[in-house]
């Protein structure tokens, strides 16, 4: 039997062009998974909630539930915080914090996401964390979780079965010493695809910054036909974004309308992100009772995004109005 372990690195992956949820569905595809055990993190939002059921990749969840250790966390750092030494110990904690984050700031791939550089940051921002806050709330009891989980993932495999891990980035080489069976991918052979490129420019668009160039995105969203993890509707809901952005609400309304009859139920999130915004366009257009008619649909979804329902909320307190900077 063999584990073999995938690193999670979260929300990153909206931000990772070579190493998005579209890459890891190929990993896994590459791998020949049907199926990835789920021992990260258990935001409902997290990236591949939405794009491994997309793409017919089943998930068994193996994570047990760890908020308690987050809430000791939490209790801890508040009580450091009245003294100083308390604000010491953060300190070095928030240096050892700030050393991983720089490490995966610098550009992610499938085959770096698994590299001894990256690895060994994760071990160093551990044993530096350890030192600072000792073993316990202040590591978010990280030796007692990964023991937990080891037995958990072990707990689940059959005579002769292999299966694929998805695990938290910085869990990764704990959780690898704790499991005797478990190895890291062999990507000699693996590059990403379509998928990854088509998610990568649909993460881009979302995320706009000063100087793009907002006619090519536009038009190579526009090219895209879509593909089960990035469907056409997200595509066109993206750009009806960049439409808002710039205060050209009779084309972002087109599109998104067009985003809402192309709706299925994958991706989940799709339907909550994409009719929250419609009604945002709908209300800056005066159409205040369509817009909250399309807010409480979003409310009646069986999943909706935090952002999508916070969104949704805020729209039926206040009219959503566009802001138009002021010129001289």
């Amino acid at each position: 039997m063999t584990l073999t372990l995938l690193p999670d690195v979260g929300d990153l992956l909206r931000l990772s062009p070579q190493y998005n949820a579209g890459t890891v569905v190929e990993l896994l595809r590459f791998l020949g998974a049907s199926e990835v055990w789920w021992a990260t993190g258990s935001d409902p939002d997290h990236p591949l909630r939405d794009a491994l059921p997309a793409a017919r990749i089943g998930i068994r969840e193996v994570a047990p539930d760890w908020a308690w250790a987050e809430a000791e966390y939490h209790q801890l750092t508040n009580f450091l915080n009245q003294y100083p030494q308390g604000h010491e110990r953060l300190r070095a904690a928030g240096q050892a914090e700030r050393a991983l984050s720089a490490a995966l700031t610098e550009p992610l791939s499938a085959v770096r996401a698994i590299s001894p550089e990256l690895l060994d940051a994760a071990r160093a921002y551990h044993d530096a964390t350890r030192t600072a806050l000792d073993e316990g709330p202040g590591t978010r009891w990280q030796e007692r979780r990964l023991s937990e989980l080891a037995a958990a993932v072990q707990g689940q495999l059959g005579q002769g079965e292999s299966g694929v891990v998805l695990v938290a980035l910085d869990d990764l080489p704990g959780l690898q010493a704790l499991l005797p069976h478990s190895v890291l991918p062999d990507l000699a052979n693996f590059a990403p695809g379509e998928l990854s490129r088509v998610r990568a420019l649909a993460d881009r668009a979302w995320q706009l910054n000063e100087g793009d160039d907002l006619g090519a995105l536009l038009a190579a969203l526009d090219r895209e036909p879509g593909d089960p993890v990035t469907p056409k509707a997200e595509l066109d809901a993206a750009a009806a974004s960049i439409h808002l952005a710039v205060g050209d609400l009779a084309a972002a309304r087109a599109l998104l309308e067009r985003a809402a009859h192309g709706l299925t139920d994958l991706p989940r999130s799709l339907p909550g992100l994409t009719l929250a915004r419609l009604g945002q366009v709908r209300d800056a257009q005066g159409d205040r009772d369509l817009a909250v008619r399309t807010y409480r649909a979003v409310l009646a979804l069986n999943h909706a995004p935090a952002i999508a329902r916070k969104t949704a909320e805020a729209g039926l307190q206040v009219p959503f109005s566009l802001e138009i900077p002021a010129t001289d």
